[in-house]
């Protein structure tokens, strides 16, 4: 797979103002313009994220419905159920709530389903054995049912209320449950909003301590956020746990409840930032806010289920979104993934260490099982396609055998658009009905595409990005021919090779300490806010290659063009081809930290001849 290089236009004059007026490299001012950001107001903020900033969680949908049902709940002392999701984002959502509701008065249960048993979702059969384990008129669905129209219609019918609190896409018609709070049901503008009119003011605080979480709402809020716009289509389902729980505190700060007004929000951060980081949602908007205050509260964190699991791990450093993303979110979605995610929500609210340390270290032990069920069958598909797959003919891959385990279709599918960038739907599990989970590319909605092909599945649901399903055998040919058919319509050859989007180009000498220190304050980065990316033309080695790694997958250089040089690595370069003489290279840069020496390191995302 080849890039196709972007190179963002420069702006020098503007990138000099900025840089004057912010005290910033003018590098790092072109970075922010890159990013959408040329007024100073938004930059400042976005520089220094702020939970003050975070805006009122009534502005939800159904928020202001879901918080009367619940306080309804606790006042008649119902049983309230959380019927969660196996993923971290499920898993931490319902972590949250059972941290907020139950030493706050309610009566709380918690419910995961199985994977491999009841498929995902708020699905007929997870239900049908939530209830017969647990008793309850009220139902709250994190993470899942925004298109379970049957489903709860059915518990409507035995009388049992549903709360949803999700963010993926929502059917038509949604379903009739007692609050829908899921962004994409808005339907109304912030700037008619209550809350954001001039005068509106909101402060969340903890008996108004200083130092402690103060969250803040109204006009400060209103500025900040494009007239218009739909407000948090960005969160995850741990965001929205947390607009929950936020929402929650200040209604029964409203009703000067017991417990309230001392309660502190700020230690759930470290469930929001895995979450949110997991999921693969945007670092834009209030994501930004929550991901920047959640890494600083995970690296704090006294929760023993953290402290586990960094030791499971070998997490001796500072977390950072990488080992949110590949170390730490792994394990947790390794239970999820095999079976049941029960153990990794346990492990997050375990209360001591002794008690943390075992299921942390099982979770390590799955997800090396997992590692293994996963690379067989990337094998085995990558072998499959690599024979058969037409870049002119095939817009979109669809690949299935009964013997694939459905709880790592999803990274399968990853791995296969990695290599042949095609929106990629990966399909498993046998005794009849199979399961999938797909992936996709920029400029086609796989949510949408299965929304047009829901005559031949079971079930499906989803995101844009990334979606799942449930599927007869038959169906699948069929569903590989249609999904093609409405990618041939949507998307043009150009959309069919990855466009590498690079910051500027550079000269090797700016890429020092001190440039690299300034660039960290963009972090965290993640989708909607990419680490820097940039290219150095007529480059050469100063040094033979180098191959390294057990299986000399990587590739060392050590690149310069004549004043400075840097060292430079290839990951995963495999047998791809490989510079010489001048060329142009397109990297990231970063420190490198190793027995002790610290050293700036280019890593490589590709190279090309030099331009003429």
């Amino acid at each position: 797979m080849k890039f196709s290089w972007s190179l963002a236009p420069s702006q020098p004059l503007l990138a000099g103002r900025l840089a004057s007026a912010l005290a910033v490299p003018p590098l790092l001012a072109q970075c922010l313009i890159n990013r959408g950001l040329s007024e100073l107001p938004r930059i400042e903020d976005f520089l220094a994220p702020r939970l003050k900033h975070l805006s009122d969680p009534f502005l939800l949908p159904d928020m202001d419905k879901a918080v009367e049902r619940l306080f309804r709940a606790r006042a008649e002392n119902e049983a309230v159920v959380i019927f969660g999701d196996y993923d971290v984002d499920g898993v931490t959502a319902t972590a949250l709530l059972m941290e907020v509701l139950r030493p706050l008065g309610w009566r709380m249960e918690f419910y995961l389903p199985n994977r491999m048993e009841e498929g995902y979702g708020l699905s007929s059969d997870g239900v049908e054995n939530c209830l017969k384990k647990f008793q309850t008129h009220l139902l709250l669905a994190v993470d899942c049912g925004s298109t379970s129209v049957e489903t709860i219609a059915s518990l409507r019918a035995r009388g049992v209320d549903a709360v949803v609190l999700d963010h993926h896409q929502i059917s038509s018609p949604a379903p009739a449950a007692v609050a829908l709070v899921n962004p994409w049901a808005a339907g109304r503008q912030w700037d008619k909003h209550p809350a954001c009119q001039p005068g509106s003011s909101d402060m969340l605080t903890t008996a108004h301590e200083p130092g402690r979480a103060d969250l803040p709402v109204g006009q400060d809020a209103r500025q900040r956020i494009p007239t218009g716009s739909i407000p948090h289509t960005e969160l995850c389902s741990a965001g929205l746990a947390f607009k929950l729980a936020h929402a929650i505190v200040k209604r029964g700060r409203e009703l000067n409840l017991p417990g309230m007004a001392e309660f502190d929000l700020k230690p759930l951060l470290d469930l929001v930032a895995l979450g949110t980081i997991a999921d693969l949602v945007p670092l834009s908007g209030e994501n930004r806010i929550l991901a920047w205050a959640g890494l600083r509260q995970l690296n704090q964190s006294q929760r023993p289920g953290i402290e586990a699991l960094k030791k499971a791990a070998q997490i001796t450093d500072t977390i950072g979104v990488y080992e949110v993303g590949f170390q730490l979110g792994p394990r947790l979605n390794a239970a999820g993934r095999l079976e049941n995610a029960e153990e990794s929500l346990k492990l997050l609210l375990a209360k001591t260490l002794a008690e943390a340390q075992p299921l942390a270290n099982n979770l390590d032990r799955r997800n090396r099982e997992r590692q293994k069920i996963e690379k067989a069958i990337v094998e085995e598909a990558l072998a499959a396609l690599r024979a058969k797959f037409d870049p002119n003919d095939h817009f979109v891959i669809v690949e299935g055998q009964a013997p694939w385990h459905i709880g790592v279709v999803g990274i399968v599918a990853s791995r296969v658009l990695q290599e042949f960038y095609r929106p990629t739907i990966i399909i498993g599990g046998e005794n009849g009905e199979m399961r999938g989970s797909g992936r996709s590319i920029a400029g086609f909605d796989l949510a949408a595409a299965l929304r047009d092909c829901g005559h031949l599945l079971v079930r499906h649901g989803g995101h844009a990005m990334a979606a799942g399903l449930s599927i007869l055998p038959d169906n699948i040919v069929l569903l590989r021919e249609k999904l093609n058919e409405l990618a041939r319509r949507s998307l043009k050859p150009s959309d069919l090779q990855p466009a590498l989007r690079l910051d500027a180009e550079v000269g090797l000498d700016e890429m020092n300490f001190e440039t690299l220190y300034e660039l960290d304050k963009l972090k965290p980065h993640g989708q909607g806010n990419p680490a820097t990316q940039f290219c150095a033309r007529n480059v050469s080695h100063a040094r033979p290659l180098q191959r390294i790694g057990p299986q000399k997958q990587h590739v060392k250089m050590k690149v310069t063009h004549g004043a400075a040089w840097h060292e430079a690595v290839w990951w995963n370069a495999g047998d791809k081809s490989l510079p010489v003489g001048k060329f142009d290279l397109a990297f990231t840069p970063q420190i490198n930290q190793f027995n002790g020496t610290r050293c700036v390191q280019l890593k490589v995302l590709d190279w090309r001849p030099p331009l003429t």
